[in-house]
């Protein structure tokens, strides 16, 4: 950890996942705030998984799951990095001193070299990708930035990063609002809708495929079982099936309950990109940097007004 300067990120997911190496590697100590259900297709590259796992690795950036804000503080200034369950963003609210600007965390332990020390909540990132607000709030930090669209810029946070694949990928947005969701994923040799599988049905998933498999299409890959079936009783669910030949870059957790609709699998119809399942991608490396220029932009203003 270089720095004493904590971000909070809400959401652990393959994009957010970019964000927190990136951080890492500049030095920021991060604090993940997760969902208790993480719904994760792209697994294989998200730190939300230690949320099921206890603990995750994306390249190299590890992560553990704290039961509570003591461990998760212990965690922080051991390692630099922690993840809480806290949809809500409660932690936020429990470091901020009421009143104060700059929240003044101290650790409280004596153990740990150069004991005493502190960590001062510099930024928060809303990385949820909910494609709405959920509760990020310009005053929870003194900078707060947030990624892609549900999101005005000097109203609900101080900057917005563009999400969406093109020329202003990344661009950092200071007034008003990043481009609105399509609802068609980035074409890929000459794949673009049809890349990202829905659930034909509600309930639970039971998947029959792996990432990184190269699948066929018409190859079933997941069943959605009815709630509250058992799979070892011959049930047969309502198969889900690969729209064309290519390789399943994402799969959503085995068990998972879904509504019927719900976006459940990811294939990449480039066979020969099988390293490619297990490294961040360049949308969320270019999203990663633009956060990491804001955040250092914004600490120089500090220094230099002061």
């Amino acid at each position: 950890m270089v720095t004493d300067q904590l971000v909070i990120v809400r959401g652990g997911g393959d994009i957010a996942t970019g964000t927190i190496r990136t951080l890492r590697r500049a030095g920021f100590p991060v604090l993940i705030l997760e969902s208790a259900h993480p719904s994760a297709i792209r697994r294989t590259v998200a730190l939300s998984e230690a949320v099921y796992e206890g603990s995750a690795t994306v390249e190299d950036v590890s992560v553990m799951l704290a039961h509570n804000l003591d461990e998760a503080e212990y965690l922080l200034f051991q390692d630099g990095i922690a993840m809480l369950v806290d949809p809500d963003g409660a932690a936020i609210r429990d470091i901020i001193h009421s009143g104060e600007k700059y929240a003044e965390w101290d650790t409280g332990l004596t153990t740990l070299e150069g004991g005493g020390r502190h960590l001062f909540l510099t930024c928060v990132v809303d990385a949820i990708l909910a494609k709405k607000n959920l509760g990020t709030t310009k005053d929870m930090a003194p900078l707060v930035i947030a990624l892609g669209p549900g999101f005005t810029a000097g109203r609900d946070c101080d900057v917005v990063i563009e999400t969406m694949r093109g020329h202003s990928l990344g661009r950092a947005i200071m007034e008003g609002e990043a481009l609105p969701n399509t609802g068609t994923p980035g074409l890929i040799a000459g794949h673009a809708q049809d890349r990202v599988i829905h659930s034909p049905a509600a309930g639970i998933v039971k998947t029959c495929a792996a990432i990184g498999d190269i699948v066929e299409e018409g190859q079933v890959i997941a069943s959605i079982m009815p709630e509250g079936s058992s799979s070892g009783q011959g049930e047969v669910g309502v198969p889900v099936r690969a729209g064309f030949t290519g390789l399943l870059r994402g799969l959503i957790r085995d068990g998972y309950p879904v509504p019927e609709g719900f976006k459940i699998a990811d294939i990449d119809p480039r066979t020969s990109e099988h390293d490619n399942c297990f490294r961040i991608s360049d949308k969320a490396r270019a999203i990663g940097g633009a956060v990491l220029t804001e955040l250092i932009h914004f600490a120089a203003q500090q220094n230099f007004d002061e």
